[in-house]
């Protein structure tokens, strides 16, 4: 092995320096190639050997860039496997055959129509898109309306036989005939409450005057009683002709009026059990 670094180099004797060409050529013409690694992006068979390759496989390929070849302003570029964004995959150029073409599905008379046509048939279809979308909204909001309608029918349904259901147990418990409470009419029974209303707005206003003039009655008490122990004049006791025995007082089926008088009691002398005499004061 020779060393790297030398002082002097072997020259031999056939050697011509007029011989070596230059190391640049001539620029090329035509699109530009370039050798890349990559990975096969669909699954293939080779047309010359018959070998399958699967997707992912890697491989040298020489890439392309044709200026002529766009799409929608998008560059194309060639592997001799060429890019396709229309459908936003690869086609098979040479070589090889895909083993399938997705695009393909239920498309039979749309893969030979133009950019044009197909931009009329999008439109075409986002308009029905968009009528479509109209009509269902009108729809749901007339199901909505019809759901609102049968819920208020359900629940004057239900009101009505929770009323009547109401209704045959008071009378149960009233020992009424249901038989006969049935054929009451609406009318009857409205009528009927009204009047169990007005009755029940009487007892209570009789209820609150019979309070008042309870209360009235113990204040005229109180103020009797303050004026008898005010005033100085002897009392005259009474002669046994004047005394006369009261009535027996009738039993009462109401309760006694409600008594608001205040009650002291007196305090008891604790002291005076103890034997403690209390100091008389001198003045």
């Amino acid at each position: 092995m020779s060393e790297r670094k030398v002082l002097t180099k072997y020259y031999p004797p056939d050697f011509d320096p007029a011989l070596l060409g230059r190391s640049r050529g001539p620029k090329q013409v035509g699109p530009k190639v370039q050798t890349v690694r990559l990975m096969a992006p669909f699954s293939m068979r080779c047309t010359a050997c018959g070998e399958y390759m699967y997707r992912g496989r890697k491989f040298n390929a020489r890439k392309e860039t044709p200026q002529e070849e766009r799409y929608l302003g998008i560059q194309l570029y060639r592997f001799y496997i060429r890019t396709d964004p229309k459908n936003q995959n690869y086609i098979m150029e040479k070589g090889a055959k895909r083993n399938t073409e997705p695009w393909r599905r239920g498309m039979g008379e749309e893969l030979d129509e133009s950019d044009d046509a197909r931009l009329d048939r999008i439109e075409r279809d986002m308009a029905d898109a968009d009528g479509l979308e109209e009509r269902n909204a009108m729809a749901e909001l007339e199901a909505k309306t019809a759901d609102a309608k049968r819920e208020m029918a359900v629940a004057d349904a239900l009101d009505e036989i929770r009323s009547r259901n109401a209704r045959l147990e008071r009378a149960q418990r009233g020992g009424v005939e249901i038989d006969v409470v049935a054929k009451v009419l609406p009318g009857d029974e409205e009528r009927r409450r009204q009047e169990e209303e007005d009755a029940e707005a009487a007892r209570r206003a009789f209820a609150f005057a019979r309070g008042q003039s309870a209360l009235e009655e113990v204040m005229e008490e109180e103020e009797g009683e303050g004026d008898v122990a005010g005033s100085s004049a002897p009392a005259v006791a009474p002669t046994i002709a004047d005394v006369k025995p009261a009535a027996a007082p009738a039993p009462s089926t109401d309760m006694p009026p409600p008594s608001f008088k205040r009650v002291v009691k007196k305090k008891k002398d604790h002291a005076a059990l103890l034997g403690i005499k209390k100091k008389q004061p001198l003045v």
